[in-house]
């Protein structure tokens, strides 16, 4: 199969590249993302422009840039994968994973402080860069990588045996790739905050590895399945969110080590944190009102639900401010019909609706926090 060759191919070039395994490896969180990540610009106007002028960067990440650039365009993808996924998990709650524009740190102050919120955005960035690497390797978008060439030969599970084919998503490649670029900032500084980021970052990866699923092709006479063919395949992003969800629920709050190599437990008779941990060392603020300080953005004029009594409910969203309540109308398609052939007609259907937002805090209120 075609997979097969460019595997063997891809073996012998991974002995001699630099990333495999990385000899030191080095990060920024900082220049993962943004709304319109500059690499896509690479190919136009040169890897050493671009790489140069990306804000953010240490050293060995601009030399990995300007060395990978088709690479650089998947960490882009990745980044706005990853955005994306944080946005969506924390959609319900005061802090919902906002952007904010020219920054190059994406979400502002929130990020100096070591929260919990801190240790997820650290751990999701880094499962989107393991992610879209690895996606891109096996789609045949990048030139130093292709299909995982560890997936050979036979093999078995619960079901019996089977053989190793088709094209096996490569998450070696996508896994060594970003702990190099990923964790460089970190492995520069050696301080406390960087030994949290690390490991967060490593949650992040072990977590894409994790959701790998194996996918197969049966062989034999009508499908009886004598014969299977199967590959490893990366499972949807949103399984990774879902899981790094979890992991924030359930984050352990620790302090670091005299001699700064480790964890323990911030208080007596708080368990300690494993590998599949997320670690944080501060607490979060409350995000109800504006503190620029903080990098709250407080919760005024956020939509809330009046009847749930979750995270998304006015009373918890607006922090007991109140809420304020507006009718509006909408409009949809509906009453769809299939018409031969071949279209579909739709009727436009009005609905009234009431949209609840909190209500912004007493000006006093809002002057103690900025």
């Amino acid at each position: 199969m075609w997979a097969g060759g460019r595997g063997r191919n891809l073996r012998s070039r991974y002995k001699t590249s630099p990333l495999y395994p990385p000899p030191d490896a080095e990060k920024g969180l900082d220049a993962l993302t943004g709304p319109s990540p500059p690499y896509r610009y690479i190919g136009a106007l040169g890897a050493r422009v671009i790489c140069d002028n990306i804000p953010g960067l240490v050293s060995r990440q601009r030399q990995l840039c300007q060395r990978y650039p088709d690479i650089m365009r998947s960490v882009g993808e990745g980044a706005r994968e990853w955005i994306r996924e944080c946005q969506h998990q924390f959609r319900h709650h005061r802090w919902n994973c906002t952007t904010l524009d020219r920054d190059h740190t994406v979400f502002g102050r929130v990020m100096l402080r070591s929260s919990r919120e801190a240790a997820f955005v650290y751990a999701i960035s880094s499962a989107g860069v393991v992610h879209a690497i690895t996606r891109a390797c096996s789609q045949g978008e990048l030139s130093v990588c292709s299909c995982d060439p560890y997936t050979r030969g036979r093999h078995h599970d619960q079901r019996g045996d089977f053989d190793w084919g088709g094209c096996s998503d490569n998450i070696h490649y996508g896994v060594r790739f970003a702990k190099a670029f990923v964790d460089a900032k970190e492995k520069r500084l050696k301080d406390a905050r960087a030994l949290m980021n690390l490991h967060n970052n490593r949650c992040g990866r072990t977590a894409v590895r994790r959701f790998l699923k194996l996918e197969c092709k049966c062989h034999g006479v009508s499908g009886s399945c004598t014969l299977r063919t199967c590959w490893r395949a990366l499972s949807d992003f949103r399984r990774t969110g879902d899981y790094l969800r979890r992991r924030y629920d359930g984050a352990v709050q620790v302090t670091a080590t005299q001699d700064g190599a480790n964890f323990t437990a911030a208080r007596q008779g708080y368990r300690r944190a494993t590998r599949t941990d997320l670690v944080y060392f501060d607490n979060s603020p409350d995000y109800c009102v504006l503190d620029k300080a903080a990098g709250s953005l407080g919760t005024a004029g956020r939509v809330c639900s009046k009847t749930s009594k979750g995270t998304d409910g006015c009373e918890i969203m607006c922090c007991g401010r109140g809420y304020d309540t507006t009718r509006v109308t909408r409009v949809t398609q509906c009453e769809c019909k299939f018409h031969w052939c071949c279209a579909v007609r739709c009727k436009e259907c009005r609905n009234t609706v009431d949209v609840h937002t909190c209500k912004a805090p007493k000006k006093a209120e809002w002057l103690d926090q900025t």
